[in-house]
């Protein structure tokens, strides 16, 4: 879906810094069903995982990783009915490069999977597993997969960790035994930007087939990762919805999409005004609230307390970087301790009270001291009274 470019306010500074930039199109890879599920704690059941998958299909993701099938019966069920659903987006499995996860997908009969499969030392020495031991499984399960129909996207776990000589060997010889599309993996979100540039494009240099980013976001950086790979070529960038998964998670690909789409012009096919939809619809299934000021989908984005910013609530460009209907949310003022002058006149316009300009400043004192002592917003149903109350002579209680 293409972006209304007039809803977005961020100045010319980025396009200043950053031309010339890369156009194509970046696809988008969900794993909220199988990475996004490893958070602590969560369990989605095979149809809850189904009507994620519809939602996720609805809003444009353009492939969906339905599971790991050897995880339990639930897992193989869920990823059944997600590939016999008839989406849009492709449904992909995953799987190790081991021969019993691998013969799980040829009975699904699942058409794309991602192996993966360890290789930074500390990963195969915690295993006691060689490089060559670990090079012979690789190009074993790929082989079997591709053999069978599968078009296979090698995932080197742990490949920001790996030594580069053997990250170079891992994924030629995921390519040479047939896979299709390789997975850079950031598996524990230590890649700076900077490095996940340098690793795909590395990647890129080595083989010819498109490249993902996998990262994860333990210092926080893992939209900055995930843009900072996509300008070095990746095709596809793979996260979950909310950021989900182990740990600090893995990076949120509505946020990636949104900082793609708005700050550096570079397309995707997410459907952005469901943004908040789909966030909600993860949260509520999962069971993971989330904070307010969560980038793109958080509640407190476009709604406001400030007084001072309640001045120019009516000219949103002056106080928010990109409208909120992008992305599917609604504006708001909310009363408190800051609220202002303007933040009573629009929010007695809102619930249709009448009140004089020359009773505000009392209702104002009455909000402030109640949200003080409350210590919390000032309800609708509060502000009510105090005009009640202020109607009888008093400023509140």
């Amino acid at each position: 879906m293409t972006l209304d470019r007039t809803k977005v306010w961020t100045g010319s500074i980025n396009e200043q810094a950053l031309e010339p930039q890369p156009r194509a199109t970046v696809g988008l890879y969900d794993t909220t069903l199988r990475d996004g599920e490893q958070t602590i704690g969560v369990v989605l059941t095979p149809d809850e995982k189904l009507e994620i998958a519809r939602a996720l299909d609805a809003a444009g993701i353009d492939r969906i990783e339905a599971g790991f099938p050897r995880v339990s019966d639930e897992d193989f069920e869920a990823v059944r009915i997600i590939a016999e659903a008839g989406l849009r987006a492709e449904v992909w499995g995953f799987s190790r490069a081991v021969q019993a996860d691998v013969d799980a997908l040829v009975e699904l009969g699942v058409r794309a999977s991602v192996i993966e499969s360890p290789i930074s030392d500390g990963k195969l020495d915690a295993l006691g597993v060689s490089r060559e031991k670990m090079l012979e499984r690789i190009r074993s399960a790929v082989a079997f997969a591709t053999e069978h129909g599968i078009r296979v996207a090698f995932f080197g776990v742990d490949s920001s960790r790996a030594d580069l000589d053997f990250f170079d060997r891992a994924y030629a010889a995921a390519v040479e035994a047939g896979a299709a599309e390789v997975v850079v993996v950031d598996t524990i979100g230590i890649a700076t930007p900077e490095a996940a540039a340098f690793l795909v494009s590395r990647t890129l240099d080595r083989v010819d087939v498109p490249v993902h980013w996998h990262g994860h976001d333990d210092f926080g950086l893992g939209t900055a990762a995930a843009i900072a790979a996509v300008q070095a070529g990746a095709s596809w960038v793979q996260g979950t919805v909310n950021g989900m998964g182990e740990r600090a998670g893995n990076a949120d690909l509505v946020e990636v999409a949104l900082a793609l789409e708005a700050l550096y012009g570079i397309p995707t096919r997410l459907d952005l005004t469901q943004a908040r939809a789909l966030s909600r619809l993860v949260a509520e299934k999962a069971g993971t609230p989330l904070p307010p000021w969560k980038a793109v989908t958080g509640e407190a984005l476009f709604t406001r307390e400030s007084g001072a910013v309640a001045a120019q609530f009516h000219d949103p460009p002056a106080i928010e970087p990109y409208a909120s209907e992008l992305v599917g949310a609604e504006r708001g003022i909310v009363l408190g301790k800051k609220s202002g002058i303007d933040s009573i006149r629009i929010a007695l316009d809102r619930l249709g009270l009448d009140v004089p300009a020359d009773r505000h400043a009392a209702l104002l004192a009455g909000v402030k001291r109640l949200g003080t002592e409350k210590q919390r917003l000032v309800t609708d149903d509060e502000l009510r009274t105090l005009v009640t109350e202020s109607d009888g002579g008093t400023d509140g209680p």
